[in-house]
C-alpha cells in the first residue's frame, strides 16, 4: 500500500491533464470520454471527482448529459497559465513556512526565470 501512494501524482497534476484533455477535446466531455482521453490507469470515478473539484472551484462548466453531465472549460487553453497559478497558489498555502517554500523556489529558477520574477516584483512597486 505504500507503494501505491509513493506512487501518486505530484498534487494539481492530475487537474491539469485533464483540462488538457477537455481542451484537445473542444466540446464537452462526460467522465468517461476524459478518462478514455487520459488512458485505462485512472478510474472513471477518480476522473468525476477530479471534474467535480474544478467545477466547484469554477474552472469548468457543465451541463446535463443523460445521468450524469458533461464538462466542458470556462476558459480557453491560453488560460493554463492562470491554472498553474493557481495551483502554485495552493501549494503555497499548504505549507505554515512560506518563506522557506518561497525561498526554495527561487533557488531552483534558472537566471532567466529569476530576470524575469525580479522585473515582475519591481513593476509593481
Amino acid at each position: 500500500m505504500t507503494e501505491a501512494k509513493d506512487e501518486r501524482r505530484p498534487a494539481g497534476e492530475l487537474e491539469a491533464s485533464v483540462m488538457a484533455a477537455l481542451w484537445a477535446a473542444g466540446g464537452p466531455q462526460t467522465p468517461g470520454q476524459v478518462q478514455s482521453t487520459l488512458g485505462a490507469e485512472l478510474a472513471r470515478t477518480t476522473v468525476t471527482t477530479i471534474l467535480t473539484r474544478l467545477y466547484d472551484k469554477g474552472v469548468v462548466q457543465r451541463h446535463r448529459q443523460g445521468r450524469g453531465y458533461a464538462y466542458y472549460p470556462v476558459r480557453d487553453a491560453q488560460d493554463a497559465q492562470g491554472l498553474t497559478a493557481r495551483r502554485m497558489h495552493s501549494e503555497l498555502d499548504r505549507d505554515s513556512d512560506r518563506q522557506t517554500v518561497l525561498a526554495r523556489f527561487v533557488a531552483q529558477l534558472t537566471p532567466d526565470d529569476e530576470r524575469i520574477l525580479r522585473d515582475l516584483l519591481e513593476s509593481d512597486e
